[in-house]
């Protein structure tokens, strides 16, 4: 947001008369307020190359109606300062202006953050209920981690036992049983 106005009056002692300053200093973007006092006129803007080299004119030709008032945004994108010349003219040249603008580097602005005393103190912990207040997650202990595969891993073998009519599946079914009852005695026996 521009922060600053360069005040160009247009139409107010004469036809297509000018007044502008002699000079304009800003220190980023900023808005050249065109005012028209008088019949609808037409305002070219140019800036030398000096200028140019670190700030843009949103366009160089303007159409300002009778009796009303412009802004014309010049942005200021680059870094440094920079001194030149800005052209003011109405009704294609039947008056001139020149102004001199100087862009200046942005002050820095000293940034600080004021820190209370409390900070150096520790603060109290809430008590870690396993969860956030209300969220139907639960944390997992591993070992019901282990007896829920245990189950799947029943599951599985007895499946296969009745489908595989085998001495083989059967044997392996026992194996997973007996390795499931171990993991649950070892998982409860933990606790």
């Amino acid at each position: 947001m521009p922060g600053d106005t360069l005040p160009v009056h247009v139409n107010r002692d004469s036809l297509h008369a000018l007044e502008v300053p002699d000079a304009f200093e800003t220190d980023g973007s900023f808005d050249i307020g065109v005012v028209n006092h008088g019949g609808s006129v037409h305002v070219h803007l140019h800036l030398d190359d000096d200028l140019s080299e670190i700030a843009t004119v949103e366009a160089s030709n303007h159409f300002v109606d009778g009796e009303s008032q412009r802004a014309v945004h010049v942005s200021v994108e680059g870094a440094g300062e920079a001194t030149g010349t800005l052209k003011i003219a109405s009704a294609y040249g039947a008056e001139t202006r020149y102004v001199t603008v100087r862009i200046t580097e942005p002050e820095e602005e000293e940034s600080t953050v004021e820190v209370d005393e409390s900070l150096s103190e520790p603060q109290p912990r809430e008590p870690d209920d396993g969860g956030d207040g209300g969220s139907a997650t639960v944390a997992a202990s591993p070992q019901l981690v282990v007896v829920g595969l245990g189950v799947a891993a029943l599951a599985v073998a007895a499946a296969l036992v009745v489908f595989v009519d085998d001495v083989v599946v059967l044997a392996g079914a026992v194996v997973v049983l007996v390795g499931v009852l171990v993991a649950g005695y070892i998982a409860l026996a933990g606790e």
